[in-house]
């Protein structure tokens, strides 16, 4: 858990019986999902499931987004 806890963006919020729930947030060096990523490199991870994930629009500077 410490090793979570190290990680630029991360967040532990509960650990209980080999579970972690954590909030991963964008840095400015790497996005979130390069973090989560990353974290399967930790001894003893064995997965990650992303739960949830909320995205909000950035000020003028932030490109729209692209039609699909």
């Amino acid at each position: 858990m410490a090793e979570i806890e190290a990680l630029e963006g991360c967040d532990v919020h509960a650990a209980e019986g080999g579970r972690i729930v954590t909030t991963v947030e964008d840095t400015e060096t790497q996005r979130a999902s390069e973090i989560i990523m990353g974290m399967h490199q930790i001894p003893g991870v064995i997965t990650i499931t992303l739960t949830y994930h909320h995205f909000e629009q950035g000020g003028a500077a932030t490109a729209p987004a692209q039609a699909l």
